[in-house]
């Protein structure tokens, strides 16, 4: 990074300690395309192996869409070997990016049936790109359909395109589209079912994200003795706030799930997942979660929510959800916390989820735990801010910090009246990188409880943000 030259003058009217702080080079600790290793602190969250669903591949290709990015991979292509159920859950911002408009267009038209991929590129988010966007989005979309067409001797159901179309990166730049459709045939050519096709496949969707995103696992159904495969990948580490944040997620799995019953999966895990995450309080133009059902596993089909394995699967996704939405938050742009909040004994879920949220998307929270600042005050004061909350009340609000260590929870505020607080202990639990912060509304157990994931702010996140769209 180059440092720009100071001022001798200034400098002569600075201590040589106070000099040395202001111009002292930041280390960045986040490895964007083009930069390169993963932090060694990040690398425990990256998996060596993985358990993926059957009848699924997954391939990348380096296109070079941001220009100084020169050897990594920046195209992904997600398929599946026979025609899926398939669902999405988009942004709410009225940006809409192209390949929003054209993936919920397509999956609007073959009402959710017979999609065999998703193809996404990062380094450029072919948002707020016009017309112009549009015809890309549904290039690219076009052009890895070719690819299987070629594979199935060129049979069409005549309900359009097959492929959900993905893009992230800089808004307001058209992508360099005959590079991307160049090389989608490439990424087709490279599908793989390993560990390592998966793995370049996540890597590939990154952008300011220090590592990529992947988690895979096993699980079984009631009425099934099939062993069933879900996998997920993810990418986000900055403009990460419901609804839905700057983030990109697709799940595969080879459940058999009717696409009705699955978009109803979807939503609801969502809800408890990626929208119960903030890094910055910034919602994109891009987001994008999709998940893909193969049924290539077998067993009785999920036609609906009266099957008798719905509710099961339903917890089963959400958490996987839920673990896969948390890496968004430990890759927070310049973090070095993890902080979960938990608002409890509220007097509906969206009373204490609106607390919650509040609280994640403080600046003034988010730098006192950057500063290890046992600030409760900030906390209580985002607490009573929260917009269309009927629950809180000052002198049955309480608020703690719970140690990750098992130990007892520090009491900084119990019904509204402030505790003596131990300083030492409190700046020791600070000190840990993952936290959770106790926020009780009232004394009624059995009221309703929200968790949410964010993390700190930063003197790095105003560094990366700074120069990302350079």
């Amino acid at each position: 990074m180059t440092l720009a030259r100071a001022n001798p003058s200034v400098l002569s009217r600075i201590s040589p300690s106070t000099r040395f702080a202001r111009t002292r080079p930041q280390i960045r600790t986040y490895a964007a395309p083009g930069e390169g290793a993963i932090p060694a602190a990040k690398r425990k969250y990256v998996p060596t192996t993985g358990t993926y669903p059957l009848g699924f591949r997954a391939g990348s290709a380096h296109v070079g869409v941001k220009p100084s990015n020169t050897r990594f991979d920046d195209l992904a292509l997600i398929a599946s070997d026979q025609p899926c159920s398939a669902a999405a859950v988009f942004t709410t911002n009225k940006f809409q990016a192209a390949p929003v408009t054209v993936s919920r267009e397509i999956l609007k038209k073959r009402k959710g049936d017979g999609v065999r991929a998703v193809v996404v590129n990062s380094g450029c988010a072919n948002a707020v790109t016009g017309k112009g966007g549009i015809e890309d989005a549904i290039t690219m979309g076009l052009q890895t359909d070719k690819c299987f067409e070629e594979e199935s001797n060129g049979e069409d159901d005549g309900q359009g395109s097959r492929t959900i179309v993905m893009s992230t990166g800089v808004i307001g730049q058209r992508l360099p589209i005959d590079k991307i459709t160049s090389k989608v045939p490439t990424a087709y050519y490279n599908l793989g079912g390993t560990h390592d096709h998966w793995l370049s496949a996540a890597r590939a969707i990154c952008t300011t994200d220090t590592f990529p995103k992947l988690l895979s696992r096993t699980f079984t159904l009631p009425s099934s003795q099939e062993e069933y495969h879900i996998v997920g990948t993810t990418k986000g580490a900055g403009m990460i706030h419901p609804n839905m944040a700057t983030l990109l997620g697709i799940i595969c799995t080879d459940a058999p799930i009717a696409p009705a019953p699955l978009q109803t999966l979807l939503t609801s895990a969502i809800t408890k997942s990626f929208n119960s995450i903030s890094i910055d309080g910034d919602t994109s133009t891009n987001d994008t979660v999709a998940i893909l059902a193969n049924g290539a596993a077998g067993g009785s089909t999920i036609d609906s929510a009266q099957h008798p394995d719905f509710n099961h699967l339903q917890k089963t996704l959400t958490d996987f959800a839920i673990d896969l939405a948390k890496l968004v938050v430990r890759d927070g742009e310049g973090a070095t916390k993890f902080v979960t909040i938990r608002v409890t004994n509220a007097a509906s879920y969206d009373d204490a989820k609106r607390v919650a949220s509040t609280i994640a998307r403080s600046p003034l929270v988010k730098t006192a735990l950057y500063g290890k600042d046992a600030n409760w005050g900030r906390i209580l004061c985002a607490t009573g801010y929260a917009e269309g909350v009927s629950s809180v009340v000052p002198t049955e609000t309480s608020v703690s910090f719970v140690p990750t260590d098992g130990s007892e929870e520090l009491k900084l505020l119990v019904k509204g009246e402030p505790e003596q607080v131990d300083e030492t202990r409190a700046g020791k639990i600070l000190e840990a990188e993952d936290l959770e912060i106790l926020v009780r509304l009232s004394e009624n157990e059995s009221g309703e409880e929200a968790v949410y994931w964010t993390c700190d702010f930063s003197h790095e996140y105003v560094t990366i943000n700074g120069d990302y769209r350079t």
